[in-house]
């Protein structure tokens, strides 16, 4: 299924959504290069506006650091080789 075995480091989404999001990640890894992380996070952040609706925000990188608002049940942190993937939906505070 996954090649890199991705590592979830936390999350709130439900599962399917969770192995939909590894997924995107591993495919946006196979079409760009690694450290092309704007490109990998915006096919995830595509994929999951169409799939679930607007308003999905990614980060991709291996050192960032982030606060923010989202809604209940679309936070997933994960890591997939050498990079960390934030996906969530945003929410008003």
């Amino acid at each position: 299924m996954l090649e890199g075995k991705a590592q979830i480091k936390e999350t709130d989404m439900p599962r399917k959504m969770q192995i939909q999001a590894m997924t995107s990640a591993s495919e946006a890894l196979d079409i760009y290069d690694v450290t092309d992380c704007t490109s990998i996070a915006a096919h995830i952040k595509k994929e999951f506006d169409k799939m679930y609706g607007g308003g999905w925000q990614c980060v991709v990188g291996s050192n960032f650091g982030c606060f923010f608002t989202h809604s209940k049940g679309t936070f997933a942190y994960f890591a997939l080789e050498t990079l960390n993937f934030l996906i969530f939906k945003g929410a008003s505070s």
